[in-house]
């Protein structure tokens, strides 16, 4: 009831929650140092489960140790035209707006720290990435979200890709 009621809370309705099989778990946070409840973001391919993030309430994450690091909402490329986002929450939000066809990235932007930028978009190297034909990019209107749209026009070519330009005040799918 309290994770229905956080999703609630965010303008994601439970049809949404329970179509990317969203769940609440208790698992153990290192960041806390114990056991918290979390929300579970399953990550698919093909229909098999590779990975899983979860999300306490203080907007702690962590995913499952040695996983394989691939695109949240992977099944739902449109080979036609695909979104992609910075989080799980404005995959969501999306998804709540009508735009099934939407991925986010595993962990965010990488910050302008990051030493070894290259592995950080290792995700990308799947035959249904490179198959899209029209790319939505609609990353955080922040540093970060700038840097990583550069990044995914670089990579995926800028004649295949449109960018989003949030209202102003708005920094994410999840904000508007």
């Amino acid at each position: 009831d309290k994770a229905i009621r956080f999703l609630r809370d965010r303008g994601i309705t439970q049809a949404v929650a329970q179509r990317n099989r969203l769940s609440s778990q208790t698992v153990f946070m290192p960041q806390a140092g114990e056991k918290v409840s979390a929300i579970c973001f399953p990550y698919y391919r093909g229909g098999e489960l590779v990975n899983a993030k979860y999300r306490d309430g203080k907007k702690r994450f962590r995913m499952e140790k040695g996983a394989e690091r691939v695109l949240f909402g992977l099944d739902d490329i449109d080979p036609a035209c695909t979104v992609i986002v910075e989080g799980e929450f404005d995959k969501l939000a999306c998804e709540v707006a009508g735009w099934p066809n939407v991925v986010s990235v595993p962990d965010g932007a990488p910050t302008p720290e990051t030493k070894n930028y290259a592995s950080k978009f290792e995700f990308l190297n799947d035959e249904r990435v490179e198959s899209v034909e029209r790319w939505i990019i609609a990353v955080d209107c922040d540093e970060p979200g700038e840097r990583l749209s550069e990044e995914l026009c670089r990579r995926f070519g800028k004649n295949r890709c449109l960018i989003v330009e949030w209202p102003e005040g708005q920094k994410d799918a999840n904000d508007v």
